[in-house]
């Protein structure tokens, strides 16, 4: 046995020095010294393992005879007091007691040190133990606990073999025991061992107590022996041994107690000594159940908090009733229900007023929205959209209505009441097998607008109070959602309507020119936007184009097109220059913003073509450029080419001290004028010119009518643009008919008015309008003495037969001529009079060179003007 243990020995010999370790040489103290912490002979045969709980007690081995003689010395031993054993081996121990250890006691006249009396009570009883406080060779104490046993040899001899440690360590020791005991003993959580077979070694009062057995019963048996449950047994043996295998921890895995009754959290770890050999594995158990209860209650709070906002995200952006229903619908399946339906009252599906009278078995209800975790014929019974609903007073659903409180149906004889008797929707409905339905009102501003049913089918737990609750919450919000849907659908119209009414209701078609336009409202609410068009006839056979676009959006910019159309109608009618006219309506200023307090912008393209001269006269005011699309074959379109139309941009309306500048230019016959608005072009992160020339191209190609044209336009505009209004304006401009105008200069001498009546006469006889030969006559003569009177040049007439017959005179006086009423006494002064009773319309208008006095007659009827 001693083989196992390294020890200093050599045989006893007789000395005469001292027999103490006081006896020891300063030489035998370096010798010792020099071969301190080496094993000593014999120790190589020692098969000790390091990391063990001896490495941790660290024990010397001390052999002594009965006289105290050392006969063994470990080399712990040497450690422990810094003596060498070669030279403590065969000298007496009591040197290494402390003073106050070795102190003599006298017992019946006799004188007996502390180590004496130690060896007096081994002899005596066998064995002693105790804490002593021996020596160390560098002079302090060291305090040990001592065990020491009386044993004899195999030749009857006596001696005494004592185990020593120092009592720092043991305590040390003691403590980490007693932590561990209290753990186990103390401990709410449950606190387990299991040995490399994954059986109970160890068990405290908790588990015993969680488990229902006592720890005895615990003590060899495996989890899966202990729990009730196979497979959960199963399911932990399993992450036990993965544990055991591997040592990768398993921490606050959540699982059920056994029989179901609350959860646990279980951790897992492998256990192992001192010297890396696995021991087996460790278990903690601590019953969750209300922390898992507040988590749980904490998730289904955060879920329903989720499905609100998520409500609240698809239908709070939709303007439509309609799909806000759908979406509503959607959005409860399957996350709160298995079957959603959205009922509503017909007028709230179409923008009209909230109910206002009391729901009864003749409201209008429909099925607007619908959600369902599958589809099939009774599916389609129960809740198909856009069926009519069908109730009585006295049903869940007339009560509902009637009242707004929400109903929580929780068996077949309430679901039976649920619309009325032998409703083929009920009879679905149980079919399905629904056991569970929530009927909430959809209120807003106190008024219900209709219904949010939701339902529960077999598998699914059944609805309770919380869920009536979070339900009404989701229908109120709902309700507050779908009534401004409502108000929008509502607005939008009335916005709508009113743009409507400002822009053109019919655009005439000019003699010469050919006409298409298009106008597509934006999709942003009810923000209508100030984009108008227009087709002006003015005198003389000649047509105003116009197209413009107030700054802004709203039923403000609308009512300021409004306003802004109207001026330049009217000073249309004064037939003056394209820019003049500009300047005019810039200086209206302030009379044509919706409010005086905040500015207004508009920009505007104003175009003037004549058809018996073809010369076109534009000007803008800040708009985007005109297209102009020179003609090709005979297919109009085809082989044409169009190209932006440069000319001065001028600022728009609405910026005081600017000035505008008109553009002329001759047009071949077939040419098509292009205005438009910036919706038609502007798209978003993209520059204004990438849309100009994808206009451009669009009109390059062959197209075989002005009303294709529009709608390939419109087509081709990007998707996800702004959503802003377009006006689009296309005008093919041609001449007049051959043969359909007639013009002459007289000089302003009295001869002229005889000239001009002559040819007056001559022209209708070519055109067979005799009828209007005689007023046509007397007319012309009227305005030719008034401009040979008051006029020095020459006179001009000029004579257009389209519609209507048209006759100008001009002079080069530029002051108009003024109606006035003659006296009977006056020789002149009728001739205006004359003029404006006569014609069918009359009026001036101003040139370069001076004025022109027009007026109209209507063609005879059954005459063929030709």
């Amino acid at each position: 046995m001693w083989g196992l243990i390294p020890l200093h020995s050599r045989t006893i010999r007789p000395h005469t020095v001292r027999d103490d370790v006081d006896g020891l040489s300063s030489s035998d103290e370096a010798a010792g010294a020099g071969r301190r912490g080496r094993l000593q002979p014999g120790a190589a045969a020692g098969v000790a393992v390091p990391g063990t709980l001896l490495d941790t007690l660290r024990v010397a081995v001390v052999m002594l005879d009965t006289s105290g003689r050392v006969l063994l010395w470990s080399p712990l031993a040497e450690e422990m007091l810094g003596w060498a054993g070669e030279h403590i081996v065969g000298r007496r121990v009591g040197g290494f007691f402390d003073p106050g250890e070795a102190g003599t006691e006298t017992t019946g006249g006799a004188h007996r040190s502390g180590a004496e009396r130690i060896l007096a009570d081994l002899l005596r009883n066998g064995r002693w133990d105790g804490i002593l406080s021996l020596r160390h060779r560098d002079g302090h104490s060291v305090q040990v606990e001592a065990r020491a046993s009386m044993l004899v040899d195999g030749d009857g001899r006596p001696f005494v073999l004592a185990s020593v440690a120092e009592t720092s360590r043991l305590r040390t020791l003691e403590h980490d025991l007693a932590a561990l005991d209290a753990l186990y003993d103390s401990s709410p959580l449950g606190v387990a061992v299991f040995d490399t077979e994954l059986r109970y070694v160890r068990v405290n009062e908790a588990l015993a107590r969680m488990n229902g057995l006592s720890p005895a019963d615990h003590i060899g048996r495996t989890v899966g022996e202990i729990v009730d449950d196979p497979q959960a047994g199963a399911e932990l043996t399993t992450l036990q041994r993965a544990v055991l295998t591997t040592g990768r921890p398993v921490i606050d895995l959540i699982m059920l107690a056994p029989r179901g009754l609350g959860h646990r959290s279980i951790s897992y770890h492998r256990l192992v000594d001192r010297a890396g050999s696995v021991l087996g594995i460790s278990a903690t158990v601590m019953d969750v159940t209300e922390r898992k209860e507040a988590t749980d209650k904490v998730e289904r709070a955060r879920s329903r908090l989720a499905l609100l906002n998520d409500v609240g995200a698809r239908i709070g952006g939709l303007l439509d009733v309609r799909r806000g229903a759908e979406e509503l619908a959607r959005a409860l399946v399957p996350r709160f229900s298995d079957y959603s339906g959205v009922i509503l009252h017909a007028a709230v599906a179409d923008g009209g007023e909230l109910p206002s009278v009391q729901y009864s078995e003749s409201t209008p209800m429909r099925q607007l929205g619908v959600g369902a975790i599958r589809q099939g014929p009774e599916v389609d019974r129960m809740i198909k959209l856009g069926s009519v609903i069908s109730f009585n007073r006295k049903s869940i659903f007339g009560v509902v209505l009637a009242t707004g409180q929400p109903q929580l149906v929780e068996n077949d004889q309430q679901l039976l009441a649920t619309t009325f008797p032998g409703d083929p929707k009920v009879r679905a409905t149980m079919e399905l097998g629904i056991h569970s339905l929530l009927v909430l009102p959809l209120r807003a501003r106190g008024v219900v607008l209709g219904l949010l049913v939701v339902s529960r089918a077999d598998g699914r737990e059944p609805f309770d109070r919380d869920d009536l609750a979070l339900a009404m919450e989701l229908a109120d919000r709902a309700g507050s959602g779908l009534d401004n849907a409502r108000l929008y659908v509502r607005e939008r119209e009335g916005a709508l309507m009113l743009q409507r009414s400002l822009l053109p209701q019919t655009v005439s078609q000019p003699q010469g020119v050919e006409v298409a336009f298009r106008y597509v409202p934006g999709s942003s609410g009810t923000e209508v936007g100030g984009d108008w068009f227009d087709v002006i006839p003015l005198a003389g056979g000649r047509v105003a184009f116009v197209i413009g676009d107030v700054m802004g959006h709203g039923l403000g910019a609308a009512a300021t097109m409004g306003r802004l159309r109207t001026a330049v109608r009217t000073l249309a009618g004064l037939d003056m220059p394209p820019h003049e006219l500009l300047r005019r309506v810039n200086d209206l200023g302030d009379d044509l913003a919706q409010d005086q307090d905040e500015g207004w912008m508009a920009t505007v393209v104003y175009a003037v073509y004549d058809p018996a001269t073809r010369r076109c006269t534009l000007a803008k005011a800040g708009h985007l450029p005109p297209v102009l699309v020179h003609p090709g074959g005979e297919g109009g379109f085809a082989g044409c080419g169009a190209s932006l139309l440069e000319m001065p941009s001028g600022a728009p309306l609405g910026v005081e001290g600017v000035e505008f500048e008109s553009v002329e230019l001759d047009v071949p016959d077939g040419t098509v004028l292009v205005l438009y608005t910036d919706g038609l072009v502007e798209a978003r992160g993209e520059d204004i010119s990438d849309g100009l020339d994808r206009l451009s191209a669009v009109l390059s190609r062959p197209f075989s009518s002005l009303e294709d044209a529009c709608d390939d336009l419109l087509a081709t505009m990007v998707p996800g643009r702004e959503p802003d209004d377009v006006a689009l304006l296309m005008a093919r401009l041609g001449g007049l008919p051959e043969g359909s105008t007639a013009s002459w200069t007289f000089p302003a001498e009295p001869s002229a008015v005889r000239r001009a009546r002559r040819r007056v006469r001559e022209t209708l006889a070519d055109w067979h309008l005799e009828p209007l030969t005689d007023v046509t006559v007397l007319l012309v003569s009227e305005l030719v003495t008034n401009s040979l009177r008051y006029a020095h040049g020459p006179i001009g007439v000029r004579m257009v037969r389209g519609g209507s017959l048209l006759v100008e005179v001009s002079d080069p006086l530029p002051d108009p001529p003024l109606e006035r009423v003659a006296s009977t006494e006056d020789e002149g002064g009728r001739g205006l009079q004359l003029v404006a009773r006569a014609s069918r319309r009359w009026g001036t208008r101003h040139g370069r060179l001076g004025k022109t006095v027009w007026f109209e007659l209507a063609m005879p009827v059954g005459g063929s003007g030709t």
